[in-house]
């Protein structure tokens, strides 16, 4: 399955600071739970990455 494949599973995306002072992106599909803690600094640069890709995904858009 590659970043372009179609697929029925549903998740719920919960994204949050641990009291470490991380920063948790738990994902919760079919019974399996995934937890991933990233430094802020490494927070930042995912939310980056995600604002780029929306931009790219506007322009093929509509």
């Amino acid at each position: 399955m590659g970043i372009n494949s179609e697929t029925d599973i549903e998740a719920n995306l919960q994204i949050g600071p641990t009291d470490h002072g991380m920063v948790r992106l738990y994902i919760e599909a079919q019974g399996i739970e995934i937890p991933m803690d990233f430094t802020p600094d490494e927070a930042e640069e995912i939310a980056s990455e995600i604002a780029a890709s929306a931009k790219a995904a506007r322009s093929k858009g509509s």
